[in-house]
C-alpha cells in the first residue's frame, strides 16, 4: 500500500507512521529468533505463562512457531478484548486438539496460523485490577509449582502485566490493591515508581513468579513499554530479580501522599514484603530476551517518513513528565522548525516515545495521556501553519477510553472556537477525549495486540 502524501494527506500520513510503529512491535515479527529448543519430551515439558496487553498475540506467536510435535501448554492473561480473534476462535473450537494439522493461512496478525489454541488465554481488567485478574494470577502461580530441572518455562511479559497479574501480598485484599493502583494512576507518579510499589505489595511480581519455578529452565520474552527498557520495570518484573526495596516503595508512597492499609505499611516497614534480589540462586541460568522496544518502533516510523522523502528525527524513546507540559515542549520545538528552520530544516517529521503521566484533578473528565498531550500541544501551537500532530498509545487504548489518541491540525483551535469549545477549559478538566471527539479528531484503532507505549509524531511542512 502506498504511503499517503504528507503534503496532501497529513492526517493519513501521520496515521501511517503510527501503523508502522505498531507493526514493528507485533510479536509475530519478533518472536522466532528468541525461542529456545524444546526440552526432551521424554523428560520435561514446556509451560507457557504470561501477562500483558500483548499477551494474546505473544501466545499466538509462540503457538504458531513451536514445533507441532512438541508438547505445549500454559496460561496467559491479557486485557478484555485483546485476544486476537483468530486465536480466540482456535481456543473455543469444539474438540480442539494440539495435534491437529497446522493451517497454512496467513492471519491478519502477521504470522502463520497456529496448529491449535494450545495456550489458554484469559481476559481481565486493565489498568485497574479485577477479580478475573486475581483468579488468573492465582492459577498462573499454581502452575509454576512443582516443576523440575528438565522442564522449560516460557514467560511472555508485556506492558499491563502489573494490573492483569494481581495477586495481593499476605494480609491485603484485591480492593486494597485496586485503591492503591487508582491512587498511583492519578498521582502523576512515573511508571517505574508505580511498579516499585506494585511489586512490593504483590505475591507474584518482583521476581516472585520466576523464583517459584525453580529449578526449571526459564526463558522470559519481553515487549517493553517503559523508558529505558529495564526488565525489572516492565510489567513489574514478575520473572526477573528486583533491585528496588521496601524502603523505596515507602518513599514513593510518601512522596505522592498515598495512604495504604495498616497491613501494607507493616509489611513494607518490617521488610516482610521484600522481593528476590539480583544474585538469588533461583534465577541462575535464566534467559531474558527483549523482542520489541519503543526505540525500534520509533525507528520504523522514521524510516517510513524518509522513504516518503522527508527528513525524520527521533527525539527519544524515554520522554516522561506531565503530558500537557511535554506537549508544550514539543510545540515549542515544532514552532521553531516552522518559523526559523532550526534546529531542523522543514519539511520534516519529529517522533518521540516514552510514558508521560497525567495528574488527574477532575475525576469527571475523560481522556488519557495521549489526548492530553495533543491538547496541550495544540494550545501551545496557537494554530501554527504547517504543523500537524498525532499522539496515540501503541496498544490502541488511551487510558480507559475507546480511542488510541488524537490528532491536532493548524485549524484545530479555529474549529473549536467556531463550535463554542474552549480548549483551556477541557485541558483543566482532564477532558481531552470530549474535546477531540467533538471535532472528529480522535484516533480510533481498536486493540493492536502489542504495547510499546506512547507514540508521538509532529509533521512540519
Amino acid at each position: 500500500m502506498a504511503t499517503p502524501d504528507p503534503a496532501r494527506q497529513p492526517r493519513e500520513f501521520l496515521r501511517a507512521l503510527y501503523d508502522a510503529a505498531v507493526q514493528r512491535a507485533l510479536p509475530a515479527h519478533n518472536t522466532a529468533r528468541c525461542l529456545p529448543p524444546p526440552p526432551d519430551p521424554n523428560k520435561g515439558r514446556t509451560l507457557v505463562l504470561g501477562a500483558g496487553m500483548a499477551g494474546g498475540a505473544m501466545a499466538q506467536a509462540v503457538d504458531a512457531l513451536w514445533p507441532q510435535d512438541a508438547p505445549l501448554s500454559g496460561l496467559v492473561v491479557t486485557r478484555y478484548d485483546h485476544v486476537p480473534p483468530a486465536y480466540k476462535a482456535l481456543m473455543s473450537a469444539p474438540g480442539r486438539d494440539a495435534a491437529a494439522p497446522r493451517g497454512g493461512a496467513q492471519q491478519a496478525w502477521g504470522g502463520p496460523a497456529p496448529a491449535a489454541g494450545r495456550i489458554e488465554v484469559v481476559e481481565a481488567s486493565h489498568p485497574v485490577p479485577d477479580a478475573a485478574g486475581e483468579r488468573a494470577a492465582q492459577r498462573i502461580f499454581e502452575l509454576a509449582q512443582g516443576l523440575t530441572e528438565d522442564d522449560l518455562v516460557l514467560f511472555l511479559i508485556s506492558g499491563g502485566a502489573s494490573a492483569l497479574l494481581s495477586l495481593p501480598a499476605p494480609g491485603l485484599s484485591l480492593d486494597d490493591k485496586r485503591a492503591i493502583n487508582k491512587a498511583l494512576l492519578n498521582s502523576g507518579a512515573a511508571i517505574d515508581e508505580m511498579n516499585c510499589v506494585r511489586k512490593h505489595l504483590s505475591a507474584i511480581k518482583g521476581g516472585r513468579l520466576a523464583a517459584a519455578c525453580a529449578p526449571a529452565r526459564v526463558v522470559t520474552l519481553l515487549i517493553s513499554d517503559v523508558p529505558g527498557d529495564a526488565p525489572e520495570v516492565i510489567g513489574s518484573g514478575p520473572t526477573v530479580p528486583d533491585p528496588s526495596t521496601c524502603a523505596d516503595a515507602l518513599r514513593i508512597l510518601q512522596r505522592y501522599g498515598i495512604e495504604i492499609p495498616a497491613a501494607a505499611r507493616a509489611g513494607l516497614e518490617s521488610g516482610a514484603f521484600e522481593t528476590p534480589k539480583p544474585g538469588d540462586v533461583r534465577f541462575a541460568g535464566h534467559e531474558v530476551h527483549m523482542i520489541a522496544t519503543p526505540q525500534q518502533s520509533l525507528e520504523a516510523a522514521a524510516q517510513l517518513a524518509r522513504e516518503a522523502g522527508l527528513a525524520a528525527h527521533v527525539l527519544s524513546d524515554e520522554i516522561e513528565g506531565e503530558s500537557r507540559e511535554v506537549g508544550k515542549v514539543h510545540a515549542a520545538l515544532a514552532r521553531a522548525v516552522a518559523r526559523r528552520g532550526a534546529p531542523f530544516a522543514r519539511p520534516c517529521v519529529i517522533v518521540s516515545g516514552g510514558e508521560t503521566t497525567v495528574t488527574v484533578k477532575n475525576k469527571g473528565g475523560r481522556g488519557g495521556r495521549a489526548g492530553e498531550f495533543v491538547l496541550g500541544c495544540a494550545i501551545a501551537l496557537q494554530g501554527q501553519p504547517g504543523v500537524h500532530v498525532l499522539a496515540a498509545d501503541t496498544d490502541g487504548i488511551d487510558g480507559i477510553e475507546d480511542n488510541a489518541g488524537a490528532i491536532a491540525t493548524p485549524d484545530t483551535l479555529a474549529r473549536a472556537a467556531a463550535a463554542g469549545h474552549k480548549p483551556a477549559e477541557y485541558l483543566d478538566g482532564n477532558d481531552a477525549y470530549r474535546f477531540f471527539d467533538a471535532l472528529g479528531d480522535l484516533v480510533v484503532t481498536g486493540p493492536t495486540f502489542t504495547n510499546v507505549n506512547d507514540f508521538r509524531a509532529l509533521l512540519v511542512l
